[in-house]
């Protein structure tokens, strides 16, 4: 029967063709309003690094002076002090520990066609990258070294190397930058964490860096402090080293701990560093120690807007009124079959024929509007990746995403349509057969 009932109901559609595609488009803009935003919240809040999100783990630490906060009301700093992030990361009480900074740098390609180009560099230490199963193309990272080893290395994004070697296997190459002549230890893969929980000083969704450096290289160059950067001390001077010694915060500080259950043992380790820190005369107000996992960072940063929830709400009124609207568009499309309907009633066919006949109808209408949907849906995040390039990365409709915009489509096509396809199936046939 439903290949009868599909039969009718594309006939009915065809001799209606302007109401039907308005009626499809009318549920599509619906649809398509609240996917775009809730594309925008799922993507967002997908897990950067789901097969080990809950053992990597954030590390603050409350440095800040005796008679203010850092963040209010009463938060520490989101990043630590040079002397705190070599003390802990030389400690090695993780898996995986790594400090690192956002700077900057000119390189100078000893290819003549390559112009020279100001490097946004990621200085951080090897364990950097097993930690955040960052992919390579070729070759590795650098091995962590003594706090005083200097080695001039570098790794390459895959845009980096594309740009300065031509993509080729650049490994054991050297690159002149910062003044140093650098070798190339590693060229990353494809590498676009979003969000980018590591490190988001200039937003979550900020594209990555074109080079990564030693920690160690940043101190031993005096290289220009990126991203976060604050002091609560007065009168440093314009010496590096007594930036680095003193209680400016300008580190991330990120460890990974074989498992869950070792969390405790180093939230023990950081508690008494504090308090053989308290000893130096330094950490002057009560131990504020804060160490979240990867979701609980992305919670504590707010990635996910209150504004962007209040937008998604605004998109699901607008899609009932496209559905109340929908639903009257139906009924004056089921109305105007009403002696169609009541001839088949008196040739036999029963309420749930008609009903049958007609929710076939609007599934088919629901898928139309599903197509129409994910267009103008597709439209909608092709603007805004136009309008903020740094989500271009990751704003995509893929197919889960698809399958809900179906599946919300075909569902709000039954709902528009089933108080019309009751009524008219309850239709006494008697009053149109003349």
């Amino acid at each position: 029967m439903f290949h009868y009932y599909l039969k009718l109901s594309l006939k009915s559609i065809g001799r209606q063709k302007s109401l039907s595609v308005l009626i499809s488009t009318t549920l599509g803009l619906g649809i398509a309003a609240c996917m775009i935003t809730y594309s925008l919240i799922y993507l967002m809040s997908k897990d950067p690094l789901p097969n080990k999100s809950n053992r990597v783990y954030h590390v603050q630490l409350d440095n800040w002076h005796r008679n203010s906060a850092a963040i209010e009301p009463n938060l520490p700093p989101e990043e630590v002090t040079w002397r705190d992030a070599m003390n802990i990361v030389h400690a090695k009480q993780a898996k995986y520990q790594a400090a690192h900074a956002i700077t900057w740098g000119m390189v100078t390609p000893a290819n003549k066609n390559v112009p020279p180009f100001l490097g946004i560099i990621r200085a951080t230490q090897g364990e950097f990258f097993p930690m955040f199963d960052v992919p390579f193309l070729y070759g590795q990272g650098w091995q962590n070294h003594p706090i005083n080893h200097v080695e001039y290395v570098t790794v390459l994004s895959k845009e980096t190397n594309q740009r300065v070697f031509a993509g080729i296997n650049s490994v054991g190459k050297t690159l002149p930058m910062l003044g140093k002549l650098f070798t190339v230890v590693g060229v990353l893969d494809e590498w676009h964490p979003s969000p980018k929980f590591f490190d988001m000083s200039f937003g979550a969704f900020y594209p990555p860096e074109d080079l990564y450096v030693p920690l160690q290289i940043k101190a031993e160059l005096e290289l220009p402090h990126g991203g976060h950067t604050h002091c609560w001390e007065k009168d440093l001077g314009d010496n590096y080293q007594a930036f680095l010694n003193s209680e400016c915060v300008n580190f991330n500080l990120w460890i990974e701990l074989a498992s869950q259950q070792n969390k405790p043992q180093f939230d023990n380790y950081l508690q008494t560093y504090v308090e053989q820190q308290k000893g130096l005369g330094r950490f002057p107000r009560v131990s504020n120690n804060i160490v979240l996992n990867i979701n609980q960072w992305l919670v504590y940063k707010k990635v996910i807007s209150s504004d962007m929830y209040l937008f998604f709400y605004l998109a699901l009124l607008f899609l009932l009124v496209c559905l109340f609207n929908a639903a009257s568009l139906i009924s004056t499309k089921f109305t105007a079959k009403n002696s169609e309907i009541a001839l088949r009633r008196a040739l036999g066919a029963n309420q749930l024929a008609i009903l049958s006949q007609c929710l076939t109808e609007t599934l088919i209408l629901g898928c139309l509007g599903a197509l129409i949907g994910i267009i103008f849906c597709l439209m909608g995040l092709e603007g805004i990746k136009y309008l903020y390039p740094n989500f271009s990365a990751f704003v995509t409709l893929d197919m889960p995403l698809m399958l809900i915009t179906v599946g919300i489509s075909i569902l709000s096509s039954v709902l528009a349509g089933l108080i019309p396809s009751i009524k008219v199936s309850m239709l006494a046939p008697a009053g149109y057969l003349k």
